[in-house]
Parts: structure tokens; sequence; C-alpha cells
């Protein structure tokens, strides 16, 4: 019997990276991810120490992060955990709070820029929003091509793109493709 190797979204035993003049995209298969909903009546928790957001909002503190999804809805992101049962962890610092899982059926892509300019002109080729929406510090649900996507800007020079990990390929190919456009203009 054949021993079992996880893969990655992209289908690779290491997670995928390629590099432009002005920016690098990076599988990310070691963030943990979960969504967390408020019970009818129920307060917003502190979750490892993040108030958690309003609407656009994310907040980032030692490796973990939220960002909100829809009233009384987040999503909550650690970098490193992807292993671990990040929804039990989240369950106990949330208690009263319904906890999913949701690592699995995401993948996440990190486009670290050169420049702040390198993330604006990337934004514009990717998505259709004006750019206060994805300011930094600043999180949406938006189209990428035909695809739902979570876009994130942690930072003036660092984007988070989650997808749905059935179209991993696609987004790749999708954000792959405007970061050769961009290097080519």
């Amino acid at each position: 019997m054949a021993d079992l190797i996880p893969l990655t979204a992209l289908g690779a035993e290491a997670p995928r990276l390629a590099s432009f003049a002005a920016l690098t995209l990076t599988e990310r298969p070691d963030i943990a991810l979960a969504s967390l909903a408020l019970r009818k009546g129920g307060a917003a928790p502190q979750v490892f120490g993040l108030a958690l957001p309003g609407p656009g909002g994310m907040v980032t503190s030692d490796g973990t992060a939220a960002f909100w999804t829809g009233p009384g809805q987040w999503m909550v992101m650690a970098d490193g955990r992807a292993e671990e049962d990040f929804a039990a962890a989240m369950s106990a610092a949330a208690p009263g709070c319904s906890v999913t899982e949701q690592t699995d059926g995401w993948v996440a892509i990190e486009i670290d820029c050169r420049t702040p300019i390198a993330a604006e002109r990337l934004l514009e080729r990717l998505v259709n929003l004006p750019p206060e929406a994805l300011a930094p510090g600043r999180a949406t649900r938006s189209m990428l091509h035909h695809m739902a996507v979570y876009m994130l800007r942690p930072s003036e020079t660092r984007l988070l793109v989650w997808g749905m990990r059935s179209a991993a390929g696609s987004l790749w190919h999708a954000l792959e493709s405007a970061a050769a456009r961009l290097t080519a203009d």
C-alpha cells in the first residue's frame, strides 16, 4: 500500500511560487481559516485578542487576523496553524458562537508587492472596486474573473486573496496572468 502524500490546493507537495519584477505570488497552505458567527442575542467576543471588525474591516495581531463577512459573521485566520484543529481552538476562545472549519475549502494566495504603486496597479487589473475599498487594513468580497473571492490588504505592499479550493488553478492563472501583464507594461 502506498503512503498518502498531502498536496496543496494547486496539486503539488510544496506551495507554488512565482516571482515577477514588481511582485511575488505565493500559495499559502499553512494558513488556518475558520468562520465565526454570533448566535441570536450574542455579543461579539474578542477572539485570540482581536476585537472583531465592522464592515470592510480586518484586524491583525501576532499572526492571527479576522475580517468581516456579514452582520455578526467573520472569518478568522492564523499563520502556521493549518495542521491544527483551529476551529476547536477558536470555539474555545469564542464560547456561545458558531464556528466552522474552513481551511481545506479555500486556497490562500499571498501577493507581496515591491511598492504600494505595484499593489495599486495590480488591484486595478484584478477587481472593479474603488481604491478605498482595498486600502491597507481593509477586506472585501468581490468577483475576480468568474470567481467569488475575499480580497484582503494587510499592508500597503501585501495582498491576500482567498478563493474556493475547487477553483485554485483558475485563480492562480488569473493572478499570474495579471502579474505578468503588469510586469510587461
